[in-house]
């Protein structure tokens, strides 16, 4: 068999203590053996990899995306510390190797083994070549061990340990690692803080440009390999404050600081921006850029390059080119963009409106813009939720935009994102619609959208603790979303956290009181609880604030059925039977059966939810409403039919 020579990540997982372990107890040596193998195994597969050697204790694998292989060690590691627990070691590299059927050779190979050796039970450690490819994944938490001179390596190998929750953490200098510790400082620590740029304006409608701004040079900088940036997340967090820089260094240990500020008055423009050395509060430069909103772009690129030029970055050709990246040349149009994601992200029936308007009159001034093909999209699959229009209705024009989108630029992660969520809840294509997501997440790591979405696919499938983990990056990306933040309320209340459910819409009822669909979270919340009264209070805030009084009656039918209050339930089912029905009221017509316990009537009107592709049976198998259903095979026949069978 010929020798082939590929890029692949490599991971080396053994049980600590596996000999000394047979010794004391063989049966449950060989129980933890078993238990690991099975685990490894199923996320191997799950995640494309290969197991090439299984032998004793340990593992070898390979993996063609590094990422991939680090979510599976992570999913194994975890699943260890469960008892009984496994006491393994994991340690990861991306190199060249040569392959030889199951064989692999090469110095990747034995750099991942002697990583392998600083892990401690509990723990995964990786190379500074793996490292750099899953730094800009959120989901991924890391902290550097250091340099190391590994035994039988010419070259220092940094070496970064997950720090993920539940994962354990090795000491630096780890007795049994082989290999010594470089201790000399090496390299300089180019970490960078953009603060959020001030508005000067009297008009507190542009911060959407002046976030705008701050987002944008956020996101250049972040792509240049030799530059750790804080994110937005962080940044957004010291909007208006007062305090000073070296607080603010020292509270995210960053050493330089960028800040400015912005004053635009109708079409001229006035930016100030300052870099400046944290540690001895030194301004290393500072400029101030006057012209027309004309030329922003040029201004983005003058300050992301004149921060290169400070630090002494070497930048390859492909940086280059990402640094100077313009979705559009139009001014107008991006002004246009900024406007309608800042609508968008209100969530509601006047912000959408406002925000399809806002993209459509983006994409006048520049019908190449992929951006804004995006956010139509987006727009789109939010009105199928949040207005009374169907979503089947709106899907033509949703999968439109995107494919315009694509068709523009198919590196645009909002874009894959876009289409993600429309085969997920229009067609019901789990496999392309996950695929697309992980593209998407992959080329735009922090669209905290796309980990929202995407934690519904996971939540939908039954993987709840990779879904919390998703939303909650999702929130932590973006703080000031009403949708993320009340959908975490949603997550909670799906698996029968009923109290944090409640928790949640409180705190996004304080954020954003006009928010009107936590009215509904609280309503379901109040009613897994048994508190049917409030349940039903918070159901009618929810109507009078909606208009709408078919789903309003619906969920009241159903509420009065599970407080085992019958006849006032079928009282309004007889009274709305025979009206017209708007989307998802079908499937809330089965719930009002199931909570009656009429399981024929309401496989009856599941299957007319079915015809109608109701959007909300993506939910069919997490809802707590459904539960009496489950026993009945009807109800995994219709999983299977929506492809959501276990």
């Amino acid at each position: 068999m010929p020798l082939l020579r590929q890029l692949n990540a490599i991971m080396f997982a053994d049980i600590a203590g596996y000999t000394a372990l047979m010794q004391e107890d063989e049966t449950l040596a060989l129980q933890l053996r078993r238990k690991f193998q099975d685990k490894l195994e199923k996320e191997v597969t799950e995640y494309n990899g290969r197991i090439l050697d299984f032998r004793g204790d340990g593992a070898l694998c390979t993996f063609t995306s590094t990422i991939e292989a680090v979510r599976a060690a992570l999913a194994v590691q975890l699943e260890m510390q469960i008892d009984p627990v496994v006491p393994l070691r994991i340690g990861m590299h991306t190199g060249d190797v040569l392959v030889e059927g199951n064989n692999i050779y090469g110095d990747g190979v034995n750099i991942a083994s002697r990583i392998e050796s600083f892990a401690l039970p509990g723990s995964i450690c990786l190379s500074g070549k793996a490292y750099d490819d899953i730094k800009n994944q959120r989901d991924i938490q890391t902290v550097p061990l250091g340099r190391y001179l590994l035994k039988n390596v010419k070259e220092e190998v940094e070496i970064f340990a997950i720090s993920n929750p539940g994962i354990q953490i090795p000491r630096e200098n780890h007795p049994d690692g082989k290999g010594k510790k470089v201790t000399e400082n090496r390299s300089l620590d180019k970490s960078i803080m953009v603060l959020p740029f001030v508005n000067l304006g009297n008009d507190g409608e542009q911060d959407y440009f002046s976030d705008g701004l701050t987002e944008e040079l956020i996101t250049k900088l972040s792509k240049l390999a030799e530059i750790k940036v804080t994110s937005r997340t962080t940044s957004m967090l010291y909007k208006n404050t007062t305090k000073d820089i070296r607080t603010i260094s020292k509270e995210n240990k960053v050493n330089y600081i960028l800040e400015g500020s912005i004053r635009k008055y109708r079409n001229d423009l006035r930016i100030a921006a300052q870099f400046i050395d944290a540690k001895s509060d030194m301004h290393l430069w500072a400029d101030t850029y006057r012209g027309t909103v004309d030329d922003i772009f040029d201004i983005q690129e003058q300050v992301s390059e004149k921060i290169v030029e400070a630090l002494r970055i070497q930048i390859t050709m492909e940086e280059q080119v990402m640094l100077r990246k313009r979705y559009t040349e139009n001014s107008d149009a991006y002004q246009l963009y900024l406007r309608g994601r800042h609508f968008w992200k209100e969530r509601n029936v006047e912000g959408l409106q406002s925000a399809a308007r806002n993209f459509e009159k983006a994409l006048e001034n520049d019908s190449r813009y992929a951006l804004a093909w995006s956010g139509l999209a987006d727009t789109y699959s939010l009105m199928g939720e949040y207005t009374n229009i169907s979503r089947r209705e709106l899907f033509p024009k949703q999968m439109a935009a995107v494919y315009k989108a694509l068709q523009i630029d198919n590196r645009l992660g909002e874009a894959h994102i876009s289409l993600g969520i429309s085969l997920m809840l229009n067609e019901w294509d789990w496999e392309n619609s996950k695929k697309e997501f992980l593209v998407g997440l992959e080329l735009s790591p922090d669209y905290a959208t796309g980990h929202h979405w995407y934690a519904e696919w996971l939540l939908f499938k039954g993987k709840t603790e990779e879904a919390f983990r998703e939303i909650s990056l999702a929130v932590s990306l973006d703080p000031s979303s009403p949708g993320i933040l009340k959908d975490k309320g949603i997550f909670y209340y799906y698996t029968r956290q009923y109290e944090k459910a409640i928790d949640t819409g409180m705190l996004t009822m304080e954020l954003h009181p006009a928010f009107v669909t936590v009215f509904r979270l609280l309503s379901l919340a109040y009613q897994g609880l048994g508190m049917y009264d409030e349940s039903i209070r918070q159901n009618e805030r929810w109507g009078e604030r909606t208009g709408n009084v078919i789903k309003t009656q619906v969920s009241l039918a159903q509420i009065y059925a599970a407080a085992g209050r019958r006849t006032e339930a079928k009282a309004i089912v007889d009274t709305i039977e025979n009206q017209q029905l708007g989307g998802n009221d079908y499937r809330g017509m089965a719930m009002v059966y199931a909570s009656l316990g009429d399981n024929d009537n309401a496989f009856i009107w599941l299957e007319k939810s079915y015809q109608r592709h109701e959007e909300s049976l993506c939910s069919l198998k997490v809802d707590p409403k459904l539960n009496s259903l489950h026993s009945d095979p009807r109800f995994n026949e219709m999983l299977r039919k929506i492809g959501l069978e276990n």
